[in-house]
């Protein structure tokens, strides 16, 4: 009686944060879309007489080290770090589902091997492994793509995986295999439309992990190259500016990665109490 009394605020708490999101979400696009061909400026100007200027009309988030607007910087960093989270997010789960999805369905010593791989990788730090895979290339932004893909796609093949031993028991399952369909098309048809929802909760979940993955490589001089905007390489270059008492070179350049980061996580708590609402258990991506 007590959980069916609590449904009513659970829903109004829900649609409250979807709607948040959502809109937080809209004003990133828009900032994305329309601040870059509207501005009257070059986020690469130099204008050494106005560097470290604090925020003013002219500058609503004040300049940098050597006087570019930082607005502009700031929204040039986020669409790049967009691009490779989401990006990156896509590839990864697509990996993850093929392979989760194929380990479950064949089963046997094909599951066996697959999940001891992603056991093995598992226990190697995504940053560890991240920066191991950059080095390999020349900075820029599809070695970026290419490490947070490469090394994000174990969380989502395990989810995958139990989902599809979790789809394999039921009864539409056995039923379709003795009307004579393959293998193939009972995994096609069948297992992958059960596991899309979970799958598409832990893209969008991925997608601000991958930025922070991006922006940790970029600040440590491993990721996009250090004239290039992304908002790894403005916290990076902020820290001398931060240690002489200028707040705002740091200040900005992280509200413009935290502020999607919690939209997200708002979206995707949302989605998945939706489409589970009976099991919150996390998804550690």
């Amino acid at each position: 009686m007590a959980d069916l009394a609590l449904r009513p605020a659970r829903g109004a708490a829900r649609r409250t944060r979807v709607v948040t999101s959502t809109c937080v979400l809209v004003a990133v696009a828009l900032a994305v879309l329309l601040v870059p061909p509207l501005a009257q400026l070059d986020q690469q100007a130099v204008d050494l007489a106005a560097k470290l200027r604090p925020p003013s009309p002219a500058h609503p988030f004040g300049t940098d080290d050597v006087g570019r607007d930082l607005l502009l910087r700031c929204v040039y960093g986020l669409r790049v770090s967009l691009l490779v989270g989401v990006v990156a997010a896509l590839t990864a789960t697509v990996i993850g589902t093929a392979v989760g999805a194929l380990a479950a369905a064949f089963g046997g010593w094909t599951d066996r091997v697959v999940m001891r791989l992603v056991d093995t990788f598992s226990s190697i730090p995504h940053l560890l492994l991240g920066i191991f895979i950059v080095a390999m290339f020349r900075p820029g932004v599809w070695p970026v793509i290419v490490s947070v893909a490469l090394t994000h796609w174990l969380s989502t093949a395990r989810i995958v995986r139990s989902e599809v031993l979790s789809l394999r028991s039921r009864p539409f399952i056995d039923a379709a295999i003795s009307g004579g369909a393959s293998r193939g098309r009972v995994i096609v048809r069948h297992l992958l439309p059960g596991v899309l929802p979970q799958a598409g909760l832990a893209a969008v979940l991925m997608v601000p992990h991958a930025m922070w993955h991006e922006s940790a490589l970029s600040f440590l001089g491993l990721g996009l190259p250090t004239h290039q905007a992304s908002l790894g390489n403005l916290v990076q270059s902020a820290r001398g500016s931060l240690l002489a008492g200028d707040w705002w070179p740091t200040l900005f350049p992280g509200l413009f990665l935290i502020i999607p980061t919690l939209a997200l996580a708002g979206l995707a708590g949302a989605w998945r109490e939706r489409i589970n609402p009976r099991r919150r258990s996390e998804l550690m991506l």
